[in-house]
């Protein structure tokens, strides 16, 4: 990859208004921090989860590539009556999870990297494999499986422990995940593909992408609404059905950005985490000059400048375009908790 100027996006913070909102609660409303876990995962342990109430990003206001695919080859596998860790590909950056008996219960996954930052994610009920991403780079990972036994109450259905050592460094954010999920046909990546054509250069690709998301998604007030009543718990976006409606939460501009560069070989993180003490999404580039960087950047031609494109695709005058500047300032209101 050519040394480019580093670039980060960040989908972030602020409602029309020009202030900030809760992103998942409101006053009365009590969230479960999904870090928030913890317990002897050995065989047969049963936990308690209250994930009545799960987190959900929402703050709002102010030539297509070989895309490498996940599979579940089965060559190496953690497998039991009721579930199966399919972790072939572990090098590449995921494990793949499958529940393997009939039931109506609710499934959950719980991944504990090097850092022990624990990401849960939902499980479906259909047998398939789900993709799940190794977020923490080289070292040792606890892979487990819940089924839930009743209410918050959780039983470890199979787990296993192993020591990763990536191919390449960037593998867990190039490929799809549960929550960037999208194939080689996926409407995204076709558009990906023709917002890019013709040009060469990484700041030229995010920025067509950039620019496309904030002139044509708008937040989606309505079910943000929805979901901080509670209405859409365990909500995982839908990229396609994002750029098809032209509007969606914070959550979801993070996932469509992410699933698009994906797309086009550049390495990209959803990270969630707080925009103040807000819960929210955004995204972060990756450039091979300088690596990552969490601050929230605007190319406009000529200079990098900062800026929040959740905001940027609904702002209508000058005014809001300040107050969400001098809200963002350096990133240092950006806190990262998970990265997917």
């Amino acid at each position: 990859m050519k040394k480019e100027k580093i670039i980060a996006i960040v989908l972030a913070a602020m409602l029309l208004a020009g202030t900030l909102t809760a992103c998942s609660k409101n006053g009365t409303m009590e969230i479960m921090d999904p870090a928030a876990v913890t317990a002897d995962f050995t065989e047969g342990t049963v936990i308690d989860m209250d994930l009545s109430w799960e987190m959900i990003p929402l703050t709002a206001t102010p030539a297509v590539f070989d895309i490498p695919m996940p599979s579940a080859p089965r060559t190496s596998i953690r497998s039991n009556q009721k579930a199966e860790i399919d972790y072939s590909n572990a090098a590449d950056g995921y494990v793949m999870a499958r529940f393997l008996q009939n039931t109506t219960k609710q499934l959950r996954v719980i991944i504990a990297g090097p850092t022990q930052v624990q990401y849960q994610y939902r499980l479906n009920q259909n047998s398939q494999f789900e993709v799940f991403p190794l977020s923490d780079g080289n070292g040792s990972y606890t892979i487990t499986v819940f089924e839930q036994i009743e209410g918050t109450r959780y039983s470890t259905a199979n787990t296993l422990t192993l020591t990763v050592t990536l191919k390449d460094e960037f593998a867990p954010f190039l490929r799809p995940n549960q929550f960037v999920n999208f194939t080689k046909d996926s409407a995204v990546v076709t558009k990906a593909a023709d917002l890019v054509k013709g040009v060469n250069d990484l700041t030229g690709k995010v920025s067509a992408i950039y620019n496309f998301v904030i002139g044509n998604i708008t937040y989606d007030t309505d079910f943000a609404n929805e979901v901080q009543r509670g209405m859409h718990s365990g909500y995982v976006p839908n990229v396609d059905s994002v750029l098809s409606k032209g509007k969606g939460i914070c959550f979801d501009f993070a996932a469509l950005m992410a699933a698009m560069l994906r797309s086009q070989s550049i390495p990209t993180r959803l990270v969630v985490g707080y925009a103040g003490t807000q819960y929210h999404a955004w995204i972060d580039v990756w450039s091979a000059e300088t690596g990552w960087v969490n601050n929230i950047i605007q190319f406009n031609g000529k200079d990098w400048l900062l800026m929040d494109p959740t905001f940027a695709s609904s702002a209508t005058n000058t005014r809001q375009t300040e107050e969400v500047m001098r809200y963002i300032g350096d990133g240092t209101n950006y806190t990262a908790r998970f990265l997917y």
